[in-house]
């Protein structure tokens, strides 16, 4: 089922809530990816999630819930860490993984004793939450690995016949997925960048706060564990100078054989007019990463469908929210990094 009139009803927002509840799925909008949603409650339901997904079960999911409420109602406590974050950033991009409650089924946190949660600014996602009466589990509605999806067109190419409906909202206005945080155990451990970055989280909690890279193997956030993001053609990130990244990609293209556009190349509008050749996807200004953030994904889905067979991207500062931008094009690419 598509439920697609724009805007979408309460009518039809309550249809994909009767779905939820009766053990479904349903893909629909969140400011951050489109997520795929079932009731996180309801172990049969989640199970479903993994199987249309093809996501191991090991890998956890995170939890969409309205308000401190039904927060409150997935976790053993809420420290005062989470109280501060909540305040300043929800609803809003961020996942707290804390304690989980007995409410919770291990189904839903792969088999952890810690669960990720957090509160969704989309409208649609709000209404749908609170129309089924349940915390949502909500991965990203793609098959396992491959691209997020930031619309519905996303979602339709990739998980038709696989789910019951897609609730069919607008373009994700933020354009990567969430900034996790765990709370779990003490000191607040950043586990994947977002566009609320770590420097932002720092000054509203008064610490300075630590990535682990040993916590990130070991999977206790949502999609750390393995391969994400991943475009249909190889992918490439060279890292230089912005016109000597240009004159290696132009001639990698010319020595390639290939026809130009089957070579795509994701680029930054100053450095867009270095390119001679190729199908060149301008993603913003360096100087508003959040446009570019808001732009990978979907450039990244247009290369799929121009059926490009190699693509080569240009690296962005690792800074703020560049940080984010690198951790999905690392993963995007495989960690195949030039440096010229």
């Amino acid at each position: 089922m598509t439920i697609q009139t724009q805007p979408l009803s309460i009518n039809e927002i309550q249809k994909a809530a009767d779905i939820i509840k009766a053990g479904g799925l349903v893909a629909f909008p969140t400011e951050t990816v489109y997520g795929l949603g079932a009731n996180a409650l309801d172990e049969a339901a989640v199970k479903k999630i993994y199987a249309a997904k093809g996501r191991p079960s090991d890998n956890p999911l995170i939890l969409h819930v309205l308000d401190i409420d039904g927060l409150s109602s997935c976790v053993e406590a809420v420290p005062q860490t989470a109280l501060k974050l909540i305040a300043k950033f929800c609803p809003g991009p961020i996942t707290m993984i804390l304690n989980k409650s007995k409410n919770v089924p291990y189904a839903t946190t792969g088999n952890r004793d810690t669960v990720a949660v957090r509160i969704p600014a989309h409208e649609v996602a709000r209404r749908l939450i609170e129309l089924a009466g349940v915390p949502i589990a909500a991965p990203s509605a793609n098959t396992s690995g491959r691209l997020s999806p930031t619309t519905a067109a996303h979602v339709l190419a990739d998980m038709h016949g696989r789910i019951d409906a897609v609730l069919c909202g607008d373009a994700c206005s933020v354009g990567i997925e969430s900034t996790i945080i765990d709370l779990s155990s003490g000191l607040p451990i950043l586990l994947r960048p977002g566009t609320i970055t770590k420097t932002q989280i720092e000054s509203v909690l008064g610490v300075k706060i630590n990535q682990s890279a040993a916590t990130l193997a070991d999977s206790v956030a949502p999609g750390m564990k393995y391969k994400h993001y991943a475009p249909d053609a190889p992918m490439y990130i060279i890292r230089g100078e912005p016109h000597k990244v240009a004159e290696y990609i132009n001639r990698r293209i010319s020595e390639s054989g290939l026809p130009a556009e089957r070579v795509g190349i994701l680029t930054s509008e100053e450095s867009a007019g270095f390119y001679t050749c190729g199908h060149v996807i301008n993603v913003g200004s360096i100087k508003n990463l959040e446009d570019v953030a808001r732009g990978i994904y979907a450039a990244l889905h247009r290369f799929n469908e121009a059926g490009v067979e190699i693509i080569f991207s240009e690296s962005f500062r690792h800074t703020e929210v560049g940080l984010s931008i690198m951790n999905r094009l690392e993963k995007a690419a495989g960690n195949n990094i030039i440096d010229i």
